[in-house]
């Protein structure tokens, strides 16, 4: 069983090690444009959220809201975290650009696709609450008088 996963690391670890820098490097600022449309959506739900366009006698609508609010809440840091990681992963990647006589080491590729992994799992997480709340929120929206 061992040996099944050694060879899966290191086939998928040379699939990635065949990218170029300047791959690499798109990828990063790809995963920093969507983390940053993920926090507009973020704020944007907030604000739905703390609005007055829902029905006030809806039953347990303040415990709905809160469990979708602290939804929100984790996957935020959620985004900060990755943030954070991505910002070190792209000095890394620009270090070595810079020496230029430094090879790109089996971790920095690692770190690459768990960075990858990460940024989709966040994107996926954030899509299932994102329909969670507009389909309860569609529901229970105040009716137009006409």
């Amino acid at each position: 069983m061992e040996t099944m996963t050694t060879i899966t690391e290191t086939s998928t670890s040379r699939w990635t090690q065949q990218k170029k820098e300047g791959e690499l490097f798109r990828e990063i600022q790809q995963w920093k444009s969507s983390l940053r449309f993920l926090e507009d959506e973020i704020a944007f739900m907030e604000h739905l959220l703390d609005s007055y366009v829902f029905e006030p006698d809806t039953p347990i609508l303040f415990d709905r809201l809160q469990n979708h609010k602290s939804g929100l809440q984790n996957i935020e840091g959620a985004v900060k975290k990755i943030q954070d990681q991505i910002y070190k992963h792209e000095n890394m990647l620009g270090g070595i650009l810079e020496c230029n006589t430094a090879p790109f080491d089996i971790a920095f590729y690692r770190r690459h696709e768990r960075l990858q992994f990460e940024v989709d799992f966040c994107t996926t997480s954030f899509g299932g609450l994102k329909t969670d709340i507009f389909s309860y929120a569609g529901t229970i929206l105040k009716k137009r008088k006409p």
